[in-house]
C-alpha cells in the first residue's frame, strides 16, 4: 500500500469502504467488534476489530499502523468514529477535523457552552443533574422547554417539559433511560447525562454542507417532518420548498454557525429551526445525515456527499460551486406501525428494482416486536424516491410504498395489519416550487 493514497477509517458501514476502493484508495479499516460484515473484511486492505472508541487501545494502534503500512488521512463518517478520529489527527498532526471541534458537535452541552461564549442571543442550556435542575430551568428560561441526552441520535430520549407539572414525568421517565444503552443505534452507547435547552418553535430543517477550506458550500435544505410530540422523524424531502427570505436565513444561519464552531473542510449535516427567535441550531454532525439523505442528495443534486467526503482530503475532486442547482426532487418516507410483532416482509427486492426509487430499507424481521413511535428506531423502514419536484416526491414515495411494500404486523389484539406509510404535513414558510 502506498501511505499517500491510504484512508484510515475509523469505523465505516460497506458503502463507505467500497466507495473509497473505487475512488483508487487504499483502505485501513478500524472497526468495533458489533460493527464488523463479511463485505468490509472483503473489500478493505486490511481491518482491525478494536473498540476504537477506548483511546487506551485506540492510540498504541494507530502509531503502529501510522508506522507501517501508513497513512495520510484519518477520518470517519460515523457518530461513534467522529471523536476518536479527530483525536487521531491530533496526535500525528494530519490535519482535518481535530477532538476539539469533533467533541464540540457530538457533545450537545459543549456545542452550547462554545455558541454563548460567543453570542449572547445563543440558545439558553443547562446541564441537568438533580430533579429540582428541571423547576430551576423552567423559572428561569420559561416553558416549554427540551431535556435530551447530551450526545445520542435519533430523537433517542428527547424530552418536552410542558410547564412545573410536567417535571415529575419527565424526570421518572430519565431515571428509566439513566445507564441503559441505545442498542439499536449505530454503537451501543451508554445514556448517562442529560442537558436542559430552551425549546425552540417552527418548522424543522437539516442543511447537508460541504466546506472546503473554510468555504461553506450549502449543498441541500432538507424539509423535515418531525412528531410534535416525541420528536421522531416521520420523512424527509428536498430541495426544501422554502420561500426566499427563509432560504437565505438558513444558509446564513449555517454558515455562521459552522464558523464559530470551527469547521474548515468536510461534510456536515445541521438541523435548524426557524420560529419566533429566527434561525437557530438544534445540534450538527461533522459526517453525513442519516435516513437515506445522502441518497436524496444525490438523486436530487448528482452529489454523492460520501464519495467527496472520502475523496477531498486527497485532491480527488474538484471544490463544488456556492449554490448546487437541483434537476429534481427527493423525499424519504417511513413504514410505522402499531404494538405487536412482524408476522411478515415482502416486496423489498422489487421496489429496490424501480428506476424512480433510491433506497429501501426495512429494519425488521418476522419476530421483531413492533411499537408506536417513541423516537426513530421504533420506525420500521424507509423508502427514498426521486420526483418531477419535492411535491412529487413525497407523494410518489408514499404510493410506491404502499403499492410495493407489504409488511405485516400481528398485532398485540390479534388482528393482522400492514404498516403504515407515516403521515408528513409540509413545514411553514414553504412554496410549492422547489428553492
Amino acid at each position: 500500500m502506498n501511505p499517500d493514497t491510504t484512508v484510515l477509517l475509523v469505523g465505516a458501514n460497506d458503502e463507505m469502504v467500497h466507495k473509497a476502493r473505487e475512488l483508487g484508495l487504499h483502505v485501513l479499516l478500524l472497526q468495533h467488534p458489533t460493527k464488523i460484515t463479511n463485505v468490509q473484511r472483503r473489500t478493505a486492505d486490511a481491518v482491525h476489530i478494536t473498540d476504537y472508541t477506548d483511546w487506551t487501545v485506540l492510540e498504541p494502534l494507530v502509531r503502529v499502523l501510522h508506522r507501517k503500512p501508513g497513512f495520510a488521512v484519518a477520518m470517519s463518517l460515523t457518530e461513534a468514529g467522529l471523536e476518536p478520529a479527530g483525536r487521531v489527527n491530533d496526535l500525528l498532526g494530519l490535519g482535518g477535523t481535530g477532538h476539539e471541534v469533533a467533541h464540540r458537535m457530538r457533545d450537545k452541552w459543549a456545542m452550547r457552552r462554545h455558541l454563548a461564549a460567543h453570542d449572547p442571543s445563543a440558545v439558553a442550556a443547562a446541564p441537568l443533574a438533580v430533579r429540582d435542575d428541571l423547576d430551576t430551568f423552567g423559572r428561569r428560561h420559561g416553558h416549554p422547554f427540551i431535556v435530551k441526552p447530551l450526545d445520542a441520535t435519533a430523537s433517542f430520549g428527547v424530552f418536552r417539559v410542558d410547564g412545573p407539572r410536567d417535571a415529575d414525568r419527565v424526570w421518572a421517565a430519565l431515571q428509566r433511560l439513566c445507564g441503559t444503552r441505545t442498542d439499536r443505534g449505530s454503537m451501543p452507547f451508554p445514556i448517562q447525562n442529560f442537558l436542559m435547552e430552551e425549546y425552540l418553535d417552527g418548522p424543522e430543517y437539516s442543511v447537508e454542507s460541504f466546506s472546503f477550506h473554510g468555504r461553506h458550500v450549502i449543498v441541500a435544505v432538507t424539509e423535515k417532518f418531525v412528531a410534535s410530540d416525541t420528536f421522531t422523524e416521520f420523512g424527509h424531502a428536498l430541495p426544501a420548498r422554502l420561500d426566499p427570505a427563509a432560504q437565505e436565513e438558513i444558509r446564513g444561519a449555517t454558515a455562521r454557525f459552522l464558523d464559530l464552531i470551527g469547521i474548515k473542510d468536510g461534510v456536515c449535516h445541521t438541523e435548524i429551526r426557524i420560529g419566533g427567535r429566527g434561525p437557530a441550531v438544534v445540534e450538527s454532525h461533522n459526517r453525513i445525515g442519516g435516513d437515506a439523505i445522502p441518497d436524496l442528495v444525490r438523486g436530487a443534486y448528482g452529489i454523492d456527499l460520501t464519495r467527496y467526503a472520502l475523496a477531498w482530503p486527497f485532491g480527488l475532486v474538484p471544490e463544488l460551486p456556492d449554490r448546487p442547482r437541483a434537476h429534481a426532487g427527493a423525499a424519504t418516507r417511513f413504514l410505522v406501525g402499531v404494538p405487536g410483532r412482524i408476522a411478515s416482509v415482502g416486496g423489498v427486492t422489487e421496489t429496490r428494482a424501480r428506476d424512480d426509487v433510491l433506497a429501501v430499507s426495512v429494519t425488521v424481521a418476522p419476530g421483531d416486536p413492533v411499537r408506536s413511535p417513541q423516537d426513530n428506531w421504533d420506525r420500521l423502514g424507509l423508502i427514498a424516491v426521486t420526483g418531477r419536484d419535492t411535491t412529487d416526491a413525497v407523494r410518489r414515495g408514499a404510493r410506491i410504498a404502499r403499492e410495493c411494500l407489504a409488511v405485516r404486523i400481528l398485532t398485540d389484539d390479534g388482528t393482522t395489519r400492514l404498516a403504515a406509510v407515516a403521515e408528513v404535513a409540509a413545514p411553514g414558510h414553504v412554496t410549492e416550487t422547489p428553492a
